[in-house]
Formats: structure tokens, sequence, C-alpha cells
């Protein structure tokens, strides 16, 4: 427990930041790498202290700080050996079954998972993935995206772009200026409107379940969206001017009479 509480801690605040709504890719991309070096280092350096921690957590609770160890078969001692050596070994072994069958097992899952997702793509899947993109973007004989020369412009991209450039949105205004990445520039375009996560669709859904109930099922679409999108973006209707905006409809919509 103590050790699933440490992985699941960092893990939460990655995951967090991830989920919010302003999360950039390439930002994801160094958190995610920020979890594998704390895994990394965790592995290395983590077990005798969270051992030491259970065991403090053991003593408060009044439970048994010892593993369970099962029958073990006593082998022969040899002539060399004495039985205190023999006995150490079998006390020993319990916290050394516990690191490898278990703590190093679920620490290089997760760095594992982790460095499969950030894995850089070679020529062979590069281009993979401009053909399905070419063919996602196609309908009928037309297509958005040429996966050919999506290929090469990357290629090229690779050498050409400074080492400053770190985001994507600076890669972007890169092509603006270059204006000659014209198939490339567009998958950037494609790829800034893509999110991290599903985090906001997910908020949508639940959303337009509170505003569009039984009760409400007469609703019409027009007033559903108007609904839905106040809803969603309350934050930022938070800082629309009321008074303003109630003045200018009344003004626009006031019947006024001139009497004499």
């Amino acid at each position: 427990m103590t050790i699933w509480y440490e992985v699941f801690a960092v893990v939460n605040e990655v995951s967090k930041d991830l989920l919010s709504k302003d999360m950039r890719i390439d930002v994801a991309i160094e958190q995610v790498q920020g979890l594998i070096a704390y895994f990394e280092k965790y592995r290395e350096t983590r077990f005798a202290e969270a051992m030491i921690n259970a065991k403090k957590l053991a003593i408060e609770m009044e439970i048994d700080s010892m593993f369970s160890e099962k029958r073990q078969v006593r082998r022969k001692i040899h002539f060399d050996e004495s039985d205190d050596e023999s006995s150490q070994s079998t006390k020993q072994l319990g916290d050394k079954s516990f690191r490898v069958h278990y703590f190093l097992y679920i620490i290089d899952r997760a760095i594992g998972s982790l460095k499969r997702r950030l894995n850089s793509m070679d020529n062979d899947k590069l281009k993979d993935c401009c053909d399905r993109l070419q063919n996602f973007l196609k309908k009928g004989k037309f297509f958005d995206v040429d996966g050919d020369t999506l290929f090469v412009e990357l290629k090229l991209l690779q050498e050409r772009l400074l080492k400053e450039m770190k985001t994507f949105i600076d890669i972007l205004n890169y092509l603006k200026r270059m204006r000659c990445f014209p198939t490339a520039s567009i998958a950037y375009k494609i790829l800034l409107t893509v999110p991290v996560t599903v985090a906001s669709a997910e908020r949508s859904f639940s959303k337009l379940k509170l505003l569009k109930s039984y009760l409400q099922s007469t609703m019409l679409q027009e007033r559903l969206n108007g609904l839905a999108l106040i809803s969603m973006e309350s934050g930022f209707l938070d800082k629309v001017d009321y008074e303003g905006l109630i003045d200018d409809f009344a003004a626009k919509n006031a019947r006024r009479s001139i009497f004499k």
C-alpha cells in the first residue's frame, strides 16, 4: 500500500495536468518524460525507504510488520556452512522476494508502458502515418493531404528547424513564414486542433445530460446549444458585463411610443 500510494501520488499530479483544457502535446510529452525519470530514480533508491515507512505504519496500526513466509524447505547444510548463515538467508528471503517479484515488477511495467508511448518514429513508421492521414482525409478520388509529399516535407523540416523551436505553435509560425511546406502546414494545423485527452468531450456530454433531461426533452436545438455553451464556458461568462448586455438588448427591443 505504501508503494502504490507513492506511485499514484505522482501519476495523479501528471494526470491532472494532462486533463487540463489548455494542455499542449509538447508539454504533455515533457510531463511524461519527467514521470519516467522519477520512476527510474524511484526504482533504484526508494525501496528501502518504502519498507521503513511501511513498517512504521504497521506498528502504528498494531499489525505484524513482517512478511508472511511460506514454509521453507530446509536444505542440507554443507560442511563449510554454519546453521546461523542458513537461518539468516531464510529471514532475508521475504524482503528480497517482495522487491524482485512485486516492487521491481510494478515500476518496470510503469516505465515500459510510458516509454512505449514516447518511442520516436523511424522512416517506415513515419511513412505509414503519413499514408494513414491521407486515407483518413480522403473522399472519393480527392484528398486534402498527400502522404508522399507530407513524408518528404517532414524529413526536410526535421533538418531545417531551429533548436529554439520547441513548441508546435513555433513550428507552425515558422511554416507560415517559409510558405514552402504547404502539406506539413496543414498537418500541423490539424494536430493543434486535436486535444491531448478526451476530458473536454466527456465534460460536454456530462453537461448535456444535465441540460436535456426527460423533463426537458422538447427543448429545441438552438436553445440547447446556447445553454450548453453557457454551462461549459462558465469561466469566460463570469468575465462578461451583464449590465451592458442587458442595456443593449433593452435598447434594441424596446417599443417606445411618442405621446403628444
